[in-house]
C-alpha cells in the first residue's frame, strides 16, 4: 500500500503536466481543426527560457527569494513564450489555411524542426541541470523503513493544473472570447460574416496555449530539475495521447488523460518495467479508442446531409 500511494502521487503530479501541455493542443485543434505537432518543442522552449530566466535572477541579480523568484521566472517565461506562439501562429500557419489539409500540418512539423534545432545550436546539445527550485514537503506514513512522501512542489503543480483547468473551462464556456472561440470552431466562415474577428480570435488561441505550455515547462524545470533540446518530442506525444484519449476537443478530457497516462507510466514503471512503460501507455490508448473513438470525454462528430 505504501508504494501504491507514492506511485499515485508520482503518477498525478506527472500526469497533471501532461494535462497542462495537452490543453494546449485540445485548443488548438477545437478552433481550426489542426494538431499543433510544434507545440511539444514550444513547451521545451519554455524549459529554457524559465532555466534562463531564473539563473538571471538568482546567480546575477542575487534575488534569494525563492518565492519571488518563482513568480518572476512564471510571468516572464509565460510572455516570452506567447509571443512564440503568436509568431509562429502568423509566419507558419496563417498563410496555409485556405491551403489544402496536409499543408499545416507538414508547416507544423517544421516548426518543430526548426524550434528543436535552433535551441541545440543555440544552447547546446547537453542536458541543463538548474538549482533547486522548491524543496521540501511531508512524510504522510512510515512503515516498515519506506516512508510516502509529498513534495510541495507536487502539491504545486497539481493545484497549478487545476486551477487553471478551472479558469480556462470557465474562458472557454462562460466569457464571448470562448463564445467567439465555439463559433469559430463550428464554422468559421459564418462567424466572420457575424463580425467576429477569426483572425484575432485564432491568434489569441495560440497564445493561450502557448502561455499554457510555458506553465507546464516552468513547473517540469521545477520538478526534474534538467531540460534539454530534445525534451519537447516525447512529453508533447504524451500530451498529445492525453488529448486523444481524453477527448480531444474537451478540456477537462485533455487533463483527464494527462492524470491517465502518468498514472498508467508511474505504477507500470513500479511494478513491472520501465522500459515499456511508454508501451504501456500506447496500448491504453489504442484499446480505449477501439471502444470509444471520440476519447473518453469527447463528443462524436455528426454530419449532416
Amino acid at each position: 500500500m505504501d508504494v501504491f500511494v507514492q506511485q499515485l502521487i508520482n503518477g498525478l503530479t506527472l500526469g497533471s503536466i501532461y494535462g497542462l501541455i495537452a490543453i494546449g493542443y485540445t485548443m488548438v485543434f477545437g478552433i481550426i481543426g489542426m494538431v499543433n505537432f510544434a507545440h511539444g518543442d514550444v513547451f521545451m522552449v519554455s524549459c529554457f527560457i524559465a532555466l534562463i530566466t531564473f539563473l538571471l535572477l538568482t546567480a546575477w541579480l542575487g534575488v534569494s527569494s525563492i518565492a519571488l523568484a518563482f513568480l518572476v521566472v512564471l510571468v516572464i517565461t509565460m510572455a516570452l513564450t506567447a509571443l512564440w506562439g503568436w509568431a509562429i501562429e502568423r509566419v507558419a500557419y496563417r498563410p496555409l489555411r485556405g491551403s489544402f489539409r496536409l499543408a499545416p500540418l507538414i508547416s507544423a512539423i517544421g516548426v518543430s524542426i526548426f524550434l528543436s534545432n535552433f535551441v541545440q545550436v543555440v544552447q547546446g546539445a547537453r542536458n541543463k541541470p538548474t538549482p533547486p527550485m522548491l524543496s521540501g514537503g511531508i512524510t504522510l506514513f512510515e512503515r516498515d523503513g519506506y516512508a510516502v512522501f509529498l513534495a510541495w512542489k507536487q502539491v504545486l503543480i497539481m493545484g497549478v493544473t487545476a486551477v487553471l483547468l478551472t479558469g480556462f473551462w470557465y474562458l472557454v464556456q462562460r466569457t464571448p472570447f470562448g463564445r467567439a472561440q465555439r463559433a469559430c470552431e463550428q464554422d468559421r466562415k459564418m462567424a466572420a460574416l457575424l463580425g467576429i474577428d477569426v483572425d484575432r480570435t485564432i491568434s489569441l488561441t495560440f497564445v493561450l496555449g502557448a502561455g499554457l505550455a510555458a506553465v507546464a515547462g516552468v513547473l517540469y524545470l521545477m520538478y526534474y530539475g534538467v531540460v534539454s533540446f530534445s525534451d519537447g518530442f516525447v512529453p508533447g506525444v504524451k500530451a498529445f495521447t492525453a488529448a486523444v484519449l481524453g477527448g480531444i476537443g474537451s478540456l477537462p478530457g485533455a487533463v483527464l488523460g494527462g492524470l491517465i497516462i502518468g498514472l498508467i507510466e508511474t505504477f507500470w514503471s513500479a511494478y513491472f518495467s520501465i522500459e515499456y512503460k511508454d508501451v504501456a501507455a500506447f496500448s491504453i490508448l489504442a484499446i480505449v479508442l477501439i471502444f470509444m473513438p471520440s476519447g473518453i470525454l469527447g463528443r462524436p462528430e455528426v454530419e449532416k446531409v
